[in-house]
């Protein structure tokens, strides 16, 4: 009989060889990377992944329809979002049935006001197969907006400006900017940020008069240390314009007053090496969350006109061991600080004036995730915050912090018969290899049998001190209906328990953050949550090295892996001053032009420890036009794991030729892929039917 099974493509090996501190690497696969994305070769080969993962997942595109309507169909179409007032205008956006993009609009005064649209989002998408819409600024007297727009999925937005009074665009158009756009406290001012075009590092802050050609524009600051990047924002008080240079490790700031944007910036404080420092100006002075003899961080208060002179600074909160420092949002009467404490987010109120003691708002879930929502009045007792958990959608709240009277707002309303009351959720802890207890949040069905292994979906990242959140996943109900159990571990290299865990889970500590990922899914099993031959193991990005390095190191333990956006050659690139966001990680993951951390990296690196066994099945997916990670990463590591894997499991290459790195655009398109995702995860498990 013939051979049906579809044939996977085999890519051109040439090799290249590439010697540093003695050891030599052999790259096969280094000619698929194409910096202008146009090279026939490269495109045709991943234009044949794409069509033999189609071929391979034949027979299961009902599926993926079904999944596709079940994820479309929990969103509510006409839904809105909770209007917020600032500077006279009711403002929020909303959706219309069908359509992809949000319609950003306010009221004035009045909600029963009539309604003026600022940017409707699937008019400007017309025409554009991606559509990101970046940032919406308004101007000081309300009249005029900027937004910013990407249509190439490369993070890479052109500036424009719209006269909200006679609704007309105006002539003003700046290309190649990164995004950001913020008004002086004014109508004839904005500040901006550029990239610089190869690698795509932020690095220049402008100024823009309206009514001249951008060529005329002003550089304010222009950051040379390749370690940093910059950004320019309005202070709360919207009295100074702050540029800020930022890198893994050390902060700077400067400011200059918002009514004269034309001014000299002044330094805040100078930059001192490990010293991070995030600044806001609000009622008459100015607020540094420092981490400056404080690991956790503290809040600092600094005098108008004196802030690079620290004898003059007061302590606000002081730093704590066993309490991070996260966020703070300062009113007239009160401080707000969210914080991290045993590893939960919390929201503490604390008055100015002492006369009440502070106090945390409480809830009733174990496991949650809070946060400050939209707060531009500073002279409202009104706290507005955002709130979810595993089984509690999105819901959006008003907190009195006078009263400590609570008002649910609105909360995200899933259709399809979905009732928190049959999911449950847990916190379990785990002790890994070393001794760390290391959190994980779980969720399943409440009707779930529990007395045998269930198929289990574990989720991790572990970099850049980003903790993850224990959210609500409308999507994730399409497994958990299906007897799933999702699992989020809370490995080191995120800041759950503060920055010591970020630390223990990065540059030379990096082991750490794969062993917990590991020794989480060791005890997932020996507990009796799932087995072996029903866990799944996801991450994207910095996720996606994180479980293509466990895939290397425990391919026994997983029945299947899905990367997204993998991060997988890691030496290489960072070898690579070229590449996009190369040299501000290093205080991540080190520099390996020194052979200490090149012989770390080494050891852990996807790519390089690719070996001659038996893999999982695997579904890598990317972009084309991935600005964060190089689509060439994942497709090198898939042609390599194909030519030396020994078993005969899938391995499957997805790649969105008109995407980058946060995938697709628009409300509905993202839940093709994500239908693609678990119908594969299904295939692998045999529960298609």
């Amino acid at each position: 009989m013939q051979d049906t099974t579809p044939k996977a493509p085999v890519a051109r090996v040439e090799p290249r060889e590439m010697e540093n501190h003695g050891v030599t690497r052999v790259d096969d696969y280094y000619w698929m990377r194409d910096d202008e994305r146009d090279a026939p070769e490269v495109l045709a080969h991943l234009k044949a992944e794409n069509a033999y993962t189609d071929a391979m997942m034949r027979g299961t595109e009902e599926l993926q329809e079904e999944l596709f309507e079940e994820m479309k169909g929990r969103l509510k179409q006409d839904d809105s979002s909770v209007p917020y007032l600032s500077r006279g205008y009711w403002n929020y956006s909303r959706y219309e049935e069908g359509k992809e993009y949000p319609i950003y609009c306010r009221k004035k005064g009045s909600l029963e006001a009539e309604e003026a649209i600022l940017i409707d989002a699937n008019q400007r998408a017309e025409g554009h197969s991606y559509y990101s819409l970046g940032d919406l600024d308004v101007s000081e007297s309300g009249d005029l907006i900027a937004y910013t727009e990407d249509t190439l999925s490369r993070r890479i937005y052109t500036i424009r400006f719209k006269n909200l009074a006679t609704g007309e665009d105006l002539p003003d158009v700046i290309e190649g900017t990164t995004g950001g756009v913020s008004w002086a406290a004014n109508d004839t001012h904005v500040f901006y940020t550029r990239r610089d075009e190869k690698t795509l590092r932020s690095y220049q802050v402008w100024r823009h008069k309206i009514g001249t050609p951008a060529a005329d524009d002003a550089l304010v600051f222009q950051e040379d240390d390749e370690t940093f990047s910059v950004y320019a924002y309005l202070s709360r008080s919207r009295d100074y314009v702050i540029v800020a240079s930022s890198s893994t490790l050390t902060d700077e700031a400067r400011f200059v007053d918002a009514r004269e944007p034309e001014g000299a910036l002044s330094v805040f404080l100078p930059r001192e090496t490990g010293h991070e420092y995030s600044v806001e100006h609000a009622r008459g002075r100015f607020y540094v969350r420092t981490n400056k003899d404080a690991l956790n961080f503290k809040l600092m208060s600094a005098p108008n006109g004196t802030t690079p002179d620290t004898s003059t600074w007061s302590e606000v909160v002081a730093h704590r061991d066993d309490v991070y420092l996260n966020r703070f949002v300062v009113f007239e009467d009160h401080l707000v600080v969210q914080e991290r404490v045993d590893g939960m987010t919390t929201m503490r109120i604390d008055p100015w004036d002492d006369t009440e003691p502070d106090h945390t708002i409480t809830f009733e879930d174990g496991s949650y995730y809070v946060y400050p929502s939209s707060n531009p009045d500073s002279k409202t007792t009104t706290l507005r915050f955002g709130y979810q958990s595993m089984t509690t959608p999105s819901s959006t709240y008003d907190y009195d912090m006078e009263t400590r009277e609570r008002t649910l707002l609105k909360q995200d309303k899933v259709l399809g018969g979905f009732d928190p009351a049959d999911y449950v959720s847990e916190r379990v802890i785990v002790t890994a290899r070393d001794g760390a207890k290391v959190p994980v949040s779980i969720v399943h069905r409440k009707d779930l049998d529990r007395t045998k292994p269930a198929p289990l979906y574990q989720y991790g990242y572990g970099s850049y001190g980003a903790s993850m959140e224990p959210y609500f996943g409308m999507s994730r109900l399409s497994l958990l209906d299906r007897g799933f159990i999702f699992a989020i571990a809370h490995i080191r290299g995120g800041q759950e328990f503060g920055r010591r865990w970020y630390d223990d889970g990065k540059l030379l500590k990096k082991m750490n953050t794969f062993n917990d990922f590991i020794d989480v899914s060791k005890h997932l099993v020996d507990t009796g949550y799932t087995s072996s031959d029903k866990l799944i193991i996801s991450g994207g990005s910095a996720g996606g090295l994180l479980v293509g390095a466990v895939m290397n190191m425990e391919p026994q333990l997983y029945a299947a892996v899905v990367a997204n956006v993998p991060f997988v050659d890691v030496v290489t690139t960072m070898l690579d001053e070229t590449i996009p966001l190369t040299t501000f990680e290093y205080d991540e993951w080190g520099n390996p032009s020194d052979p200490t951390y090149f012989e770390y990296m080494l050891s852990y690196s996807p790519y390089d420890n690719v070996e001659a066994k038996d893999y999982p099945d695997v579904l890598v997916i990317t972009g084309l036009h991935d600005s964060q990670v190089q689509y060439w990463e994942p497709a090198k590591w898939v042609a390599k794991l194909r030519a030396r894997k020994t078993d005969d499991n899938m391995l499957l290459f997805s790649v969105d030729m008109e995407a980058g790195h946060g995938g697709a655009s628009g409300r509905f398109k993202r839940f093709k892929e994500t239908a693609l995702e678990f119908a594969f995860l299904l295939k692998v498990l045999d529960m298609t039917d």
